[in-house]
């Protein structure tokens, strides 16, 4: 085995990361996993708080659908400048917000362990979207979500919801709306216990491809950062993103697309399951099916081809 440079606390391993507390929570497993691979101390890694355009205070306060603020690369384009530039040696990242294709120079093959893929259903007082009286206001930034709530229920009247974690509960608690939605990975990361929250089965609400998901990016170049993240690497992860990413991609995986996509492994079996809807949810068309693990990918993308193929010409309002 080659002999790593392990990284010390006078000369620490940069990671880079967003500054919500989610973001932030995700680094501090990242780097606690690193140290006890190579039992080094948590000094032997410098945690760097990257501002993105998406943490912008003033595009949150408008709650405005994130196509229209510039898609996913809102949240990653500034870290991955620093990491191409060297200012950082890796890049951890919430993989539902991660576009399909990386820059060219970078590569993101290492994932951790996969938290709960589920939605969260949030209210003070109701437990279920099926509590929701006729016409409630509902509260979400997600198309997804948004389309998958208007298929089963086009009464409700849905509004936009940006912001982290503790932005989105204020604006439950002043009115805004009567529920909102989350997703339980980021609850448990955040260990919070105390929030109203309510898992949505995935029969009843296919969550976001990768939903749970950390992703470590760092240059194709760097050895050093490639050997000890495979030291860290959850290789059933892999495989479910394998899946999950290659249907996202062959559908076109643009923030304008509500697109859901949950891979499970049993044993050397890999169940996909998919669905896209119209944006305002008056159709949803999904698939189910299962392979061996390794043609997970080559099934993500012939799902994605079959369905497609059923949607038709005009299906989105991106195809026009």
């Amino acid at each position: 085995m080659t002999q790593i440079d392990l990284p010390s606390p006078a000369s620490p391993l940069k990671i880079g990361t967003r500054g919500s507390p989610l973001a932030l929570a995700q680094a501090y497993e990242t780097r606690a996993r690193l140290a006890a691979a190579f039992n080094l101390p948590d000094d032997a890694f410098e945690i760097v708080v990257i501002k993105t355009t998406g943490d912008n205070q003033a595009l949150i306060a408008a709650d405005k659908p994130l196509k229209e603020l510039g898609g996913k690369g809102l949240f990653t384009k500034e870290i991955e400048e620093d990491l191409l530039s060297g200012a950082i040696d890796i890049a951890v990242h919430s993989m539902k917000d991660m576009p399909v294709q990386q820059p060219e120079g970078l590569v993101l093959d290492t994932y951790l362990p996969r938290e709960d893929v589920r939605d969260a259903f949030i209210s003070p007082s109701l437990t279920s979207i099926h509590d929701l009286p006729k016409g409630a206001v509902v509260g979400t930034s997600s198309l997804r979500r948004r389309a998958q709530l208007l298929h089963r229920r086009p009464d409700l009247n849905v509004v936009q919801f940006r912001g982290n974690v503790q932005t989105r509960l204020r604006k439950l608690s002043e009115g805004v709306a009567e529920c909102t939605f989350l997703a339980m990975a980021g609850l448990n990361r955040l260990a919070m216990a105390d929030v109203p929250a309510n898992a949505i089965e995935t029969n009843d609400m296919l969550p976001a491809v990768a939903q749970g998901a950390i992703g470590i990016e760092r240059r194709t170049s760097d050895s050093r950062a490639a050997d000890m993240l495979a030291a860290i690497h959850d290789q059933q992860t892999g495989q479910r993103l394998a899946a999950e990413r290659a249907f996202l991609a062959a559908l076109d995986g643009s923030c304008e697309t509500p697109i859901a996509g949950l891979a499970e492994l049993d044993g050397t079996t890999l169940r996909l399951r998919g669905e896209v809807l119209r944006p305002d949810g008056s159709e949803a068309i999904s698939d189910d099916q299962s392979c061996p693990i390794e043609d997970g990918a080559e099934l993500g993308r012939a799902m994605a081809a079959k369905l497609l193929d059923q949607a038709g010409e005009g299906f989105f309002d991106w195809k026009r």
